[in-house]
């Protein structure tokens, strides 16, 4: 049975985002702890009566994502409705629910997710289009990128000194990393990475990797939280997951949180920056709604939601990334094709097939 959260009033997130916007603009400190000043409440946009409807299959978390998602249905009038999941499994249910599905917007975590239904996707509208960079959309214009997220090692520096952490996250299958690694092989964003792998790898060169940090106890966790967690807590050295998760630690306990991101100095998979993103269903019967929904994400509040809450790279010019973050510009990113990340069924099964997933 399909369950769906029906949106309530959040117009107070207005004054958070804009709060945030502070902190934002700040310069970059890898361990301070973000701060507000206090601003005036904003008088929030009136009602819409009759506005109609939109469906959204969401494969961004609720946490991550309802408060900016809630605020579009407050401003707008329109009656949302969300259905949360993982982006894979959204992907699959699309594809098996075909012209049949219910669903008007897909906002997918990943890329990988938005390619693996591409058939089932609609050209977007250059007003759409132009408001994110050309490397953050499909070049069909069949989905634009929404927030960027950057791979990265969690660590502890209290362990690991970061002159001893890998340039390459190959070099993970060392020996001396046994037992010291976290991974999430189900997790959306991982299964990307793996995709991305092997684009710029190959498919021999994965395989070692994979086989490599399973004869290397690589410990699985269901997502990337846990393997954050579990690196402040001592059970893991290492774990493989996106930027934001730790600044969220960060925040809420302070700058002595033991751990630390890392960007691979040598670049590679490990240093992926994706994008998560949303495209309209070519079967849509609310196809106004659908894109004011996705201009509402690329407008600038929930821009500087993403930037100044979820601590993920605004994509639209005018908006400052969080002070925590490292620019994009100084991370070592792969030449990659985010359209090249849609493989995840392929993926999937490489991961099985090498005993990485059950």
């Amino acid at each position: 049975m399909r369950s769906f959260l029906h949106l309530r009033p959040a117009f107070a997130l207005v004054t958070l985002v804009i709060a945030t916007a502070v902190v934002a603009a700040c310069g970059a400190d890898p361990t301070a702890t973000p701060t507000a000043a206090p601003v005036a409440t904003p008088t929030p946009a009136p009602m819409q009566e009759g506005s109609g409807s939109l469906v959204i299959y969401s494969g961004r978390s609720e946490s991550l994502v309802d408060p900016i998602i809630q605020q579009f249905a407050d401003v707008t009038g329109i009656d949302v409705e969300i259905k949360y999941g993982g982006t894979a499994s959204l992907a699959a249910t699309l594809l098996e629910e075909g012209t049949n599905s219910p669903a008007d917007v897909f906002y997918a975590q990943d890329p990988g997710g938005l390619g693996a239904v591409e058939s089932l996707l609609s050209p977007l509208p250059s007003g759409i289009l132009e408001r994110a960079p050309d490397w953050a959309q499909s070049p069909q214009g069949l989905w634009t990128g929404i927030s960027g997220r950057a791979r990265v090692l969690v660590y502890s520096p209290d362990r690991v000194p970061e002159s001893e952490l890998p340039a390459d996250i190959f070099d993970l299958t060392d020996p001396k990393w046994k037992g010291r690694v976290g991974w999430a092989p189900t997790n959306g964003s991982f299964l990307t990475m793996v995709t991305g792998m092997r684009k710029l790898w190959g498919e021999e060169k994965t395989a070692e990797w994979i086989e490599g940090m399973v004869a290397n106890n690589a410990v699985i966790y269901p997502k990337n939280t846990p393997q954050v967690a579990a690196v402040a807590a001592g059970e893991i050295d290492i774990g493989l997951v996106n930027h934001y998760y730790l600044y969220r630690f960060v925040t809420e306990e302070g700058e002595d949180f033991p751990a630390r991101n890392y960007h691979p100095s040598g670049g590679g998979p490990g240093a992926l920056i994706m994008v998560s993103g949303a495209g309209i269903l070519s079967t849509t019967e609310n196809r106004e709604n659908a894109e004011r929904f996705i201009e509402f994400l690329l407008g600038t509040v929930a821009q500087q939601y993403f930037a100044g809450q979820t601590f993920e790279y605004p994509l639209v010019e005018g908006v400052n990334i969080n002070r925590l973050l490292t620019p994009l510009d100084e991370i070592a990113r792969p030449d990659i094709a985010l359209a090249d990340l849609s493989d995840l069924e392929g993926t999937t099964a490489i991961l099985r097939d090498l005993h990485a997933l059950p």
